[in-house]
């Protein structure tokens, strides 16, 4: 009898990956995935650090999987495993355990790939914990990728060397690495043959990835040769990486989406230099200028972190105008938050919760507004949209437009939804709101994909 098994995912996209590669190792033993933990065998939690009260989030969570435990054994039922993976574990591992002797496993991100030897290892003097950084990259041992559907992430590169002075990722994620373009194609590959039209890469740096190629716009370009293959995107990406060639793809590369996901942090050149960012903010309008010239209709988003140790009023209105110079698309934006073990937290001059809210609250008023304006932009227009996204209603349809922004599409009937699920077809965008864009199938519209992804 197949074993069931639980993952749950906190934070980034990587971690989305991760779940699904996580997935593919235990596939071999048995294992498929189910949708709550009520009824599995195995639980896996995996875990973000980045932002505030994470950790406290997991032990919650822990403590509702020790009922389920207690009530499964007394009902008689099977037994079900508990691990816990990702950037709490790697940072908190001994002390987890401490804090929830109900789990069974706790495991780094750079160490899943040995998970069926973890589990196969459990019950052989308690709780294990895994989170030393191995010698072998782990990429060398994950089996094949399996099919994610129209749109797919591929990690390209992990691990940061810039030690932003808030960031945890350098300690949790390890150094920058950069996996080779032929492996990273041979993945590719298998994903478009499995049905995706769509791949973002990621890594937390992923414009640092190199190889004996190039850098990035070397790999988008290797990547735009493969047949099926429709539409490149990458995130996240420091602007210390912008470099020249990637830059030119941006209005070369035909495959590669008019957006780009670019975390500035703060307009202050005071803040900046206090995060440790290496740039200030007139080095980040220049990058803007030159992508704005070779891609005019580019769409940029960016995170913001608001009440850095230090920020004056001064500093936050230096972002208040950088936002409104800049006119993004989309934007992340959070309370800064102490955490352990990084230089910020040891600063002086931690701002009061009440400042760094008043602050937020302004900021994300006006990304909002430049959001709304921006989707705004689009009403009345034909836009090509990657139909990715099953709906509640079955003529219906959601999806990406190529400037990443949500879709919501009327199709007409149920058997044209059916038809056009996981094509890139025009939709005339009727309806703006504040994330996200509504429409309908164009009249004689073309979608461009296989037929065969319809029964997906």
């Amino acid at each position: 009898m197949a074993k069931k098994l639980f993952i749950k995912s906190y934070g980034c996209q990587m971690n989305v990956y991760d779940a699904a590669r996580m997935a593919d190792v235990l596939a071999p033993m048995g294992y498929e995935n189910v949708d709550a933990p009520d009824d599995a065998d195995l639980v896996i939690l995996n875990t973000c650090h980045i932002r505030e009260k994470a950790a406290e989030k997991i032990y919650s969570e822990l403590g509702r999987l020790r009922g389920l435990r207690a009530e499964r054994m007394m009902a008689g039922g099977r037994a079900v495993t508990i691990a816990v993976g990702g950037c709490v574990a790697q940072a908190e591992g001994d002390e987890i355990i401490r804090r929830a002797p109900q789990v069974d496993l706790v495991f780094g991100p750079q160490t899943y790939h040995r998970l069926p030897d973890m589990l196969r290892g459990l019950g052989a003097g308690g709780a294990r914990v895994e989170t030393d950084f191995p010698v072998e990259a782990k990429f060398d041992h994950l089996p094949p990728a399996a099919a994610q559907g129209p749109s797919a992430f591929l990690t390209v590169q992990e691990g940061c060397d810039k030690f932003c002075a808030f960031c945890v990722v350098p300690y949790t994620r390890g150094a920058e690495f950069s996996r080779p373009l032929v492996a990273v194609t041979a993945e590719a590959r298998l994903l478009v043959e499995g049905g995706a039209r769509e791949i973002t890469l990621l890594g937390q740096n992923v414009n640092a990835w190199h190889g004996a190629e190039g850098g990035l716009a070397a790999l988008l370009d290797a990547l735009a040769g493969i047949d099926g293959l429709e539409r490149l995107r990458y995130t996240t990406s420091h602007p210390r990486d912008m470099d020249d060639a990637l830059i030119r793809a941006h209005g070369e590369n035909p495959k590669l989406m008019p957006c780009l996901h670019l975390p500035v942090q703060s307009g202050s050149d005071e803040i900046l230099a206090r995060m440790n960012r290496g740039h200030t903010a007139d080095d980040y309008r220049r990058i803007v200028d030159r992508l704005r010239r070779v891609r005019p209709d580019i769409a940029l988003s960016s995170d913001f972190i608001v009440g850095h140790p230090g920020e004056t009023e001064a500093d936050f209105e230096a972002t208040l105008a950088l936002v409104a110079e800049t006119g993004f698309a989309q934007a992340y934006s959070f309370k800064y938050s102490p955490r352990p073990g990084t230089p910020a937290a040891e600063m002086d001059a931690q701002l009061p919760e009440a400042v760094k809210a008043e602050r937020l609250a302004r900021l994300q008023a006006a990304l909002g507004a430049s959001q709304l304006a921006f989707n705004r932009a689009f009403v009345g227009r034909d836009v090509k949209v990657l139909l990715d996204r099953r709906a509640r209603h079955p003529a219906q349809l959601g999806g990406r437009s190529p400037h990443m922004q949500a879709v919501h599409v009327s199709c007409g009937g149920a058997e044209r939804a059916a038809s056009l699920f996981g094509r890139v077809a025009t939709v005339h965008i009727a309806a703006a709101h504040g994330n996200s864009l509504a429409g309908r199938i164009a009249a004689a519209a073309e979608a461009t994909g296989p037929l065969r992804q319809a029964s997906a």
